[in-house]
């Protein structure tokens, strides 16, 4: 039987990271996904990870979690060394793209699934559940089949699902990927009032600049497979960087978002 035992990070304690990612890379056979990645979050900051699809940023967020394993470097958090640690004993939940929702569960079911498997009393599980529809707004859908629901409510329901468990940490991969902009802007906000309400520190993987826009403290531009830039979404309007740049004026939403953020700082 083998005992995790946690190695605290100086480096940690000294700079207050409650996330290191030092030098990490992800090859799959031949491909590079991720090319000596190093990012450092501390707590309770909201991180967004922006880039074009197939840059390396989910494959990052989904190395930080435990689904995947880096091929080099190595990854901590709260300075414990858990570059091979899988994803059930990490102190993560993750919200992920195609939601992952159980068809054959109702939406009190799905929120509940995970604090059913840690064998928390039913009375705790209720309590839990209906306290995390109420954050969410769906109070009045405990019983609903997941599979009535439009996209925008299913993406609530993940949500639910993940801070019913109080994680310390919450990752987004893409949460408005299929949504409307309206709904989009909905959920972004829903996100942002969870994290706070909940002290979470999350990271939010997204190619669209209107959650730019709207959320996160800091952001990391991943391309290629390289951090290419880093700053918060008010010195993403002045960056010199050639490839965030090219990303930012690629196509005219990009555009109109910049515009509204050069003239939000003007004001």
């Amino acid at each position: 039987m083998c005992t995790f035992a946690p190695q605290i990070s100086m480096n940690m304690q000294e700079n207050n990271y409650i996330i290191e990612v030092n030098s990490v890379s992800k090859f799959f056979g031949d491909k590079t996904a991720l090319d000596n990645v190093t990012l450092n979050v501390k707590k309770g900051e909201f991180v967004t990870i922006l880039g074009p699809s197939g840059c390396g940023k989910t494959t990052l967020l989904r190395l930080i979690a435990g689904f995947q394993t880096a091929s080099e470097g190595e990854i901590r958090i709260s300075g414990k060394e858990i570059t091979q640690t899988p994803p059930h004993k990490r102190p993560v939940n993750t919200v992920f793209q195609k939601y992952a929702l159980f068809p054959h569960l109702n939406v009190y079911d799905n929120i509940a699934f995970g604090l059913k498997l840690k064998k928390t009393p039913k009375q705790t599980i209720e309590k839990k559940v209906k306290a995390a529809l109420k954050m969410v707004g769906m109070t009045d859908y405990e019983y609903r089949d997941v599979d009535s629901l439009s996209g925008g409510q299913q993406q609530r329901v993940a949500i639910a699902r993940a801070i019913a468990l109080n994680p310390q940490y919450l990752f987004c991969d893409e949460p408005n990927s299929g949504l409307d902009p309206k709904t989009s802007l909905v959920i972004d906000e829903l996100i942002q009032d969870i994290t706070r309400e909940y002290n979470m520190t999350t990271l939010i993987n997204t190619h669209d600049m209107n959650s730019v826009m709207g959320i996160g403290e800091k952001i990391i531009y991943i391309y290629e497979g390289h951090k290419e830039w880093e700053g918060s979404n008010e010195e993403i309007m002045y960056t010199n960087n050639k490839a965030l740049n090219e990303f930012l004026f690629s196509s005219k939403l990009n555009r109109m978002v910049r515009e509204k953020l050069e003239k939000k700082s003007e004001e």
